[in-house]
Formats: C-alpha cells, structure tokens, sequence
C-alpha cells in the first residue's frame, strides 16, 4: 500500500508538521464525517457533555437541550463541525470555531450551527482577549502527529474564570507527551483547576482517551 492509498486518518497521524496536516485535512474534508462515522467517533458528544459537568449545569436545567444556552463558546480544531452540532444540540447559540484546514472550515459553515469561523494554528498565540469565553473545546488535536500540551495555557488564557477548558487528550500522550506533567504545572501555578482527566474508550478499534476538563482560576 503506497502512502497516497492509506486511510487520512492514518496519515495525518504520521504528519510530521503543521503544513502537511494542513494539506491532507483540507484533502480529507468531503469524506470525514463519513468515515469517522466507521470509528464510532462518540468523543464531539462527549466534550460537549463535559462544557456542562465542568460548568455544573447538568442540575440547573431539566430540558437537556437548553443546557449550554447563553454561554460563549470557541471550538479549538474544530474541523467539519462535530464538536459544534453536538453544543448546539445542548442549547449553544454562541459558538466559534477554529481551525488550520479552509476546506474543513467549508464543511464546518454547512452546519449552521457556528458563529464564525476562523483559520488558525494552535500552536500560535490566538487573537482573543483575556476571559473571553465561558469555555473552549479542543476534540482530536491531542493526539498523534498533532499538538503537544503547549496550547494548554493559551486556551486557559482566553476563557473567564470559572469557565473551562474541555479537551480530548490520546491516553498514550498523557504522561508520554508531557499532557500530565503540563496540566499539573498550570495547576500548580494557580493557572486552573484540574476538573476531571477520566479515560473513555471514544473511537472503535483504538486505545483509550482522556477528556480532560480544566476550570480557568
């Protein structure tokens, strides 16, 4: 099997810089949800669960569907979208999203469900204010051939105190990658709390991951 024939999902692991995951997502956009869909890829749904464990709203509202209504939202990686109808499933109104790829940006405008859209790179300072948000959501970028633990603290920057920052986490990078050992230090430095780093069994057919839940101090 030559390169070009292996799965996307394969080969954006193995990217070895930001450009190339760039080119092959915005290759791969036409058919992501479709074949993430194979995977039973249920992590979107479980980040968006835990924006209302984080936030403690789960208590508050009895109508499951207005549980997010009126919070500020930013989709970190968002890529086609999933992350983003399943907030908008819980009552999101407010949500942006961000992402390297413009073709899966394309997809993710499909949705209806964003705000805006923006290209950016994670690994970059974002062009946001200080607490701007109630909370960020980063599902899938924690992993392989992807990003360290370093935006960790950028995200935390642009979400309010009390908000959190909900992210999926590969299990294998958790103390291997420095993802513990950052999270750690950020609370340690009175940065945040550490809400919840539990590990779920999010796509089929792979290792574990961790949905890590950080509250902003």
């Amino acid at each position: 099997m030559t390169t070009a024939e292996k799965p996307y999902l394969d080969r954006v692991f193995a990217a070895s810089s930001t450009e190339e995951s760039r080119r092959l997502y915005d290759e791969w956009a036409a058919t992501y949800d479709s074949d993430m869909q194979k995977h039973d890829f249920t992590a979107p749904r479980l980040v968006a669960e835990g924006v209302a464990r984080g936030l403690k709203l789960n208590h508050l509202h009895r109508d499951p569907s207005q549980v997010l209504k009126g919070l500020r939202i930013v989709d970190a990686g968002c890529g086609t979208g999933a992350v983003g109808n399943e907030l908008a499933k819980m009552g999101a109104e407010d949500i942006d999203g961000l992402d390297i790829s413009e073709s899966m940006l394309k997809v993710a405008r499909k949705s209806g469900v964003y705000k805006d859209l923006k290209i950016a790179d994670l690994t970059k300072k974002l062009k946001f204010e200080d607490g701007e948000y109630d909370s960020l959501v980063c599902c899938g970028t924690f992993t392989h051939g992807h990003l360290g633990p370093e935006p960790l603290a950028e995200f935390l920057r642009i979400v309010k105190s009390g908000g959190v920052v909900v992210a999926t986490v590969l299990d294998s990078h958790w103390v291997e990658k420095g993802f513990e050992a950052e999270a750690e230090r950020l609370a340690k430095a009175g940065v945040c709390d550490i809400v919840e780093n539990k590990v779920h069994q999010y796509r089929k057919d792979a290792g574990g991951g961790r949905i890590l839940i950080l509250r902003s101090i």
